[in-house]
């Protein structure tokens, strides 16, 4: 799965950078890339819908997230960590239709 996890987190990067995924580095900074904070956060939603996963993620305070963009290396890390704590059973947690309350 880890192979999967990164080609698939490079793809999504490099099709909010509008380059080839040959052309993503794992040490490559979002703005070496050329990623502002709207791809970035085009980006986040793009992987949480490619693996059904939740990003803890607060666009308006990257630095205090808990989700490492320091490079692609990092959100690939990242990533793999977030599937596998999925995986693990550690799901969402539950929403109000799921509790039955309104």
């Amino acid at each position: 799965m880890t192979e999967e996890v990164s080609r698939r987190v490079v793809e999504i990067i490099a099709e909010q950078a509008v380059l080839e995924p040959s052309d993503v580095t794992m040490d490559a900074t979002l703005e070496d890339l050329g990623i502002d904070s709207l791809g970035l956060v085009e980006s986040i939603f793009a992987i949480e819908e490619a693996f059904d996963i939740s990003v803890p993620f607060n666009a308006n305070a990257p630095e205090e997230s808990g989700f490492d963009i320091s490079s692609v290396a990092a959100i690939v890390a990242a990533v793999e960590t977030l599937v596998a704590d999925q995986k693990g059973g550690v799901g969402p947690s539950p929403t109000q239709s799921d509790t039955g309350r309104a």
